[in-house]
């Protein structure tokens, strides 16, 4: 382990989500800059290796600060990466409300919408089945009706045989 690795575990699990989340609320009031330049800063400390619900949650939100939709493919493809290393046990620890399941609905549709933007629509297809397949994880909430809503958006946006073919 590397010693910003170090340092970071020292800083414990809410600090280090805290930090995500101040860097979210930046990116959210609209400098998007800030926000990605501590999303940079918080990746050297966390590392590829690092907690991969740290990793996930921060590559999720990093995508949404990037310009190039090649460059935001590339962070939705880590959360999806650092996803699939999750455990409920892990997700439960951090948040008792939460499991993996829940994350993919997003996760999916994110790396869908990316595709679109790169005129890849069968790749945005693909992840777009992916996505309606996994929103059965979702709750009747305001969350998990807006995942939807933004399924169905990205669906007629791809156009006929979005999750058919």
């Amino acid at each position: 382990m590397t010693e910003r690795q170090e340092q970071t575990a020292a800083d414990g699990e809410g600090a280090v989500m805290t930090r995500i989340g101040q860097a979210v609320m930046l990116q959210h009031a609209g400098d998007r800059e800030e926000a990605r330049t501590r999303f940079l800063a918080l990746w050297a400390e966390i590392g590829e290796g690092g907690d991969p619900l740290h990793r996930c949650t921060l590559a999720h939100y990093m995508a949404d600060t990037q310009d190039d939709p090649a460059d935001e493919l590339a962070w939705d493809l880590r959360a999806l990466s650092a996803a699939h290393e999750l455990t409920d046990e892990r997700v439960s620890a951090h948040d008792k409300s939460l499991a993996v399941r829940g994350f993919y609905p997003s996760l999916h549709l994110n790396l869908a919408a990316d595709y679109v933007k790169l005129s890849r629509p069968a790749a945005a297809r693909s992840h777009l089945r992916l996505a309606r397949g996994a929103v059965g994880a979702l709750g009747d909430d305001s969350y998990g009706d807006g995942i939807r809503a933004a399924l169905d958006r990205l669906e007629a946006e791809v156009g006929e045989g979005a999750v058919g073919e």
